[in-house]
C-alpha cells in the first residue's frame, strides 16, 4: 500500500453521516458551497416547493445569510431534534454532476490537503456549472398517435415525416433533444404538437463525443509499431498482474518508447470497453499526444486543460462523466473527472512540478489519482525517464511495481554528455567557443541544434556600474527583467512593468545589461548563424494562440534549424532531427537554494539532453559549467541517475527532508512584516507545546522571495516520522484559525507536500 493511499486508511476519520445514511423525520442534506468553510451546511428539502428529494452530486440553489448561493449536495444528514434549518430553494440539476465515487475522493482530497471542501468540490467542476446554468434542452417525445399516423402514410411534409420516423426508432418512449433531430426547426415541432403526434418534453442535454462542432482529425490509420523485448515485457507484465489496483513505476529512458507501452494497454482497455485517462504536466504536451493517440487507436481522445473555453472544456467533461468518451488526455485538473466506466490511468511525466497546483488548493494530480486507482480498484502507470525520489523509493521498497526501459526503442544510441569548463573562457552572448564550434559543425552537417536556458526575457537584470544601481521591482524582493522585444522592464512574480529607464535613475550614468535570457540568446545566434532559421520556445514566444503548434512544426518540418527555449524543452517533446543540445547555464540549477535543487538539476539535465539523437544521426550534448568538478554532476555523469538519487535519499535521512519525512508548510503573507512573523511564532509556539517531539517544526523564517507583490511572505516548516501525527497538527492549526482571519490582512494556506519551497 503506498502511503499515499495508507493515508486515507489510517490517518483520516471524516466526520458526518455516509451517503447512504437515514435521515429521520424530513429529509435533511449536507450541502457545501465554495468559501472559506471546512465543512457543510444542513439544509432540509421540501417535497411540496422543490419536486422530488435531490441526489448527492446535484447543484442546489440555497438561501445563504442574506443572499442565495449555488451549492452541491454532499450527503443526506439526519434530522437532529430541534435543530433549525432552512429550506432548499431549488434542484438545478435532474441527475448527480458528481458520482458517489467523484465525491468521496473530494471529501479525502479536501481532508489531506487541508482546504475548505466547498472549494474542492466546486473545483471538480467545469467553470460553466459552478453557476445557475441549466442542462436542460427541449426535447420531443412520440405520442401513441404519431406513431400510428406514421405507419398509415397520413404524414405529408418530408421534414415531419423525417422527425417522426427518428422518434419511432429510439427505444422505448423516451424523448428525443430537438438539437439531435435534424430538421426540427421550430414551425416543424409546432404543426407536429399541433396534430398530437409529438409532446413537448424536456430532457438534460446529452453528452456525445465527438460534438458535431469537432474538427475532423485522422483516427486508427496509424499501425502499432513491432515492440522490443523490454516493451513486450512491460506489457506483459501488466497484462497479467489483471485489472486490478496497482502502482507501475515505468522509467524508460528518452526516446525508450514508454508511449508506446501506454498505447498497448489503453488500447487493451478500449477494447473491453472501459475508459482510460492520462494525465500530463503541460497544455504543450496534449496536440501531440492527441494526434497520435487517435491515429493509433480508434477513438477520438476528449480533452480537459485550460487553454480550452468554458463551453469545450464542459462539453468534454461531461461526455468523459457520461461515459461517451472512452479516452481522455489532460492536465492536473483531470484527475478529478468523474469515469463511468474506469479501467486505466496514466500519468505521464510523473516527476513533473507542474502536476502539482501551486495556488489555492494545492493539491498533488499523481498523488490523487493513485487514490482513485485504488479507490475504483484500477492500475495506474507512472512513466519518467527520471522519476522522482518519492516514487523511486516506493519502488525500491516493493511498493510500487517498477518497470525499466534502458534502450532506446529505435535502436539510437543514447547522446554522449561532456562538460564545457567555462571558466576564464571568453564568451560570446554566453557561449563559449567550444560550444560555438560545435553549434556550427552540426549546422553544416545537417542537424538541428538545441539550446537550454531557463531565464526568458533579453537580460536578467539592469545595472548601473557607476554607482550599483540595479532596477529593482518596486513590489517584490525581485529584479526586472528587461524584455526587449516590447522594450520594457517586467516583473516574473508579480507582473509589474515598466519604461526602460535612458539612464541610472540615481547617478544618471548609463545603464547595462547584466545576465542573459532566452531573447538575448536568440539574438546572438540569429546573428551568428544567419539563414538557418530559429525558433524561441518560452512563455513570451508561445503566447499567442496557436503560436506553439506552429512553433513545433517548423521544428519538426527542419524550417527551424536552431532551437533556444526554457523549461518548455524538457517536457517530453520529440524532435528527431536535433543533434546537438546545449545547455547554457548549468551553474543556475546546480546551486539552487532549495533542497530538492540536486534532484531537479539532475531530471532537467536528463529530459533536456534526451531530445538529441532521437534518429539515425548520433546525439551529443554539452553542458557548460564553472564547476566541472560539483559532486551531483560528476556522479550523474559517471554513474547514472540511479546513483545520484541514492545519494539524495541518503542526505534526506540524514537531514530529516522529504520523502524520509512527512512534511507540510504553512505559508503566511501580509502587508506587514511583523504581523505575519508574529502569527507565525504563534503557531509554532503551539504546534511545539501541543505535539512536542512528534514534530520538527522549522521557523518561522523569511519565504525565499521574502516580499512579493507588497506583501511580506514568512513560512513554518513542519516534518513529522509518523503522517498522522503531522496531520493531527495540521488538524490543530485548522481548528485554531480555521475560516477565521488572523487579522491584519494576514493571508495564509497549508500546503501538504510541499515541492517547492519557494
Amino acid at each position: 500500500m503506498n502511503e499515499v493511499d495508507k493515508a486515507r486508511q489510517d490517518d483520516f476519520h471524516v466526520t458526518g453521516d455516509s451517503p447512504d445514511a437515514g435521515c429521520s423525520g424530513s429529509a435533511c442534506w449536507m450541502v457545501v458551497v465554495p468559501g472559506p468553510f471546512f465543512g457543510g451546511f444542513t439544509y432540509h428539502h421540501d417535497h411540496d416547493t422543490v419536486g422530488p428529494a435531490p441526489r448527492p452530486g446535484v447543484r442546489v440553489r440555497i438561501p445563504f445569510g442574506q443572499s442565495e448561493r449555488v451549492g452541491v449536495i454532499l450527503e443526506p444528514v439526519r434530522d437532529e431534534a430541534g435543530q433549525e434549518t432552512r429550506a432548499l430553494i431549488e434542484v438545478l440539476d435532474h441527475e448527480p454532476l458528481l458520482d458517489s465515487d467523484t465525491l468521496a475522493c473530494l471529501v479525502w482530497a479536501a481532508a489531506y490537503y487541508h482546504h475548505p471542501l466547498g472549494e474542492v468540490v466546486f473545483s471538480a467542476l467545469p467553470a460553466a456549472l459552478r453557476g445557475e446554468r441549466s442542462l436542460r434542452v427541449p426535447a420531443l417525445r412520440l405520442t401513441a398517435d404519431g406513431r400510428v399516423a406514421l405507419e398509415e402514410g397520413r404524414v405529408r411534409g418530408s421534414r415531419q415525416q423525417d422527425v417522426l420516423g427518428m422518434l419511432a426508432t429510439c427505444p422505448g418512449k423516451a424523448p428525443v433533444a430537438v438539437s439531435e433531430l435534424p430538421g426540427a426547426s421550430a414551425p416543424v415541432r409546432r404543426r407536429l404538437v399541433e396534430q398530437g403526434w409529438v409532446d413537448l418534453d424536456e430532457i438534460t442535454a446529452p453528452a456525445t463525443w465527438p460534438p458535431s462542432t469537432a474538427v475532423e482529425t485522422p483516427v486508427g490509420d496509424t499501425p502499432p509499431p513491432v515492440l522490443n523485448d523490454e516493451q513486450r515485457a512491460a506489457v506483459t507484465a501488466v497484462e497479467e498482474a489483471g485489472r486490478v489496483f496497482s502502482t507501475w513505476l515505468i522509467e524508460g529512458v528518452t526516446g525508450s518508447g514508454k508511449t508506446e507501452v501506454y498505447l498497448a494497454l489503453i488500447e487493451q482497455a478500449l477494447a473491453a470497453g472501459l475508459q482510460v485517462l492520462v494525465v500530463v504536466p503541460e497544455i504543450s504536451l496534449t496536440p501531440q499526444l492527441i494526434d497520435r493517440f487517435a491515429r493509433r487507436l480508434t477513438v477520438r481522445p476528449a480533452v480537459l486543460h485550460s487553454g480550452l473555453s468554458d463551453g469545450e472544456r464542459m462539453a468534454a467533461w461531461r461526455a468523459v462523466a457520461a461515459g461517451s468518451a472512452s479516452l481522455v488526455i489532460g492536465t492536473r485538473s483531470a484527475a478529478f473527472v468523474p469515469l463511468a466506466r474506469p479501467g486505466l490511468i496514466v500519468v505521464d511525466e510523473e516527476h513533473d512540478a507542474a502536476l502539482k497546483q501551486q495556488e489555492g488548493f494545492l493539491y498533488h494530480a499523481r498523488d490523487v489519482l493513485i487514490w482513485r486507482a485504488r479507490q475504483m480498484d484500477i492500475p495506474i502507470l507512472l512513466g519518467s525517464a527520471t522519476p522522482s525520489l518519492e516514487s523511486l523509493r516506493h519502488a525500491w521498497e516493493g511498493r510500487y511495481r517498477h518497470l525499466t526501459l534502458t534502450q532506446r526503442a529505435s535502436g539510437a544510441q543514447m547522446p554522449a554528455i561532456h562538460c564545457l569548463d567555462i571558466r576564464a573562457q571568453p564568451m560570446e552572448g554566453g557561449i563559449s567557443p567550444a560550444l560555438m564550434r560545435a553549434i556550427e559543425r552540426h549546422l553544416l552537417d545537417g542537424g538541428q541544434v538545441m539550446l537550454y536556458l531557463n531565464r526568458r526575457g533579453y537580460a536578467p537584470s539592469l545595472v548601473c556600474h557607476a554607482c550599483g544601481y540595479v532596477a529593482g521591482c518596486p513590489h517584490c524582493d525581485a529584479y526586472l527583467t528587461w524584455h526587449r522585444e516590447v522594450n520594457r522592464l517586467r516583473c516574473h512574480h508579480c507582473g509589474f512593468e515598466q519604461a526602460v529607464p535612458r539612464e541610472c535613475p540615481s547617478c544618471h550614468a548609463p545603464l547595462s545589461v547584466r545576465g542573459m535570457g532566452t531573447e538575448q540568446l536568440e539574438d546572438v545566434l540569429a546573428a551568428r548563424f544567419p539563414g538557418f532559421g530559429i525558433v524561441r520556445l518560452d512563455r513570451d514566444a508561445t503566447a499567442g494562440k496557436g503560436v506553439l503548434a506552429e512553433s513545433l512544426a517548423r521544428i519538426a518540418r527542419g524550417e527551424a534549424r536552431l532551437v533556444v527555449g526554457t523549461q518548455m524543452l524538457v517536457k517530453g517533446h520529440d524532435f528527431p532531427g536535433v543533434t546537438l543540445v546545449g545547455v547554457i547555464s548549468a551553474d543556475q540549477a546546480l546551486f539552487a537554494s532549495d533542497f530538492r535543487g540536486p534532484e531537479r538539476f539532475a531530471q532537467s539535465l536528463l529530459q533536456v539532453a534526451g531530445r538529441a539523437g532521437r534518429a539515425e544521426r548520433p546525439g551529443e550534448v554539452l553542458v557548460q559549467t564553472h564547476d566541472p568538478a560539483h559532486p551531483v554532476l560528476t556522479r550523474l555523469l559517471s554513474d547514472g541517475y540511479a546513483a545520484v538519487m541514492a545519494a539524495e535519499l541518503a542526505e534526506r535521512e540524514q537531514a530529516e527532508l522529504p520523502p524520509t519525512r512527512f512534511a507540510a508548510l504553512v505559508r503566511a503573507d501580509a502587508p506587514q512584516a511583523d504581523a505575519v512573523r508574529a502569527f507565525l511564532t504563534e503557531v509554532a509556539g503551539t504546534l511545539r507545546e501541543t505535539h512536542g517531539e512528534a514534530l520538527s517544526v522549522w521557523g518561522p523564517v523569511p519565504a525565499p522571495l521574502g516580499r512579493r507583490a507588497g506583501r511580506f511572505r514568512y513560512q513554518l516548516l513542519i516534518l513529522a516520522r509518523i503522517r498522522s501525527e503531522l496531520h493531527r497538527a495540521l488538524w490543530h492549526i485548522d481548528e485554531r484559525v480555521g475560516s477565521r482571519r488572523p487579522g491584519q490582512r494576514i493571508r495564509w494556506s497549508i500546503d501538504v507536500d510541499p515541492i517547492d519551497l519557494a
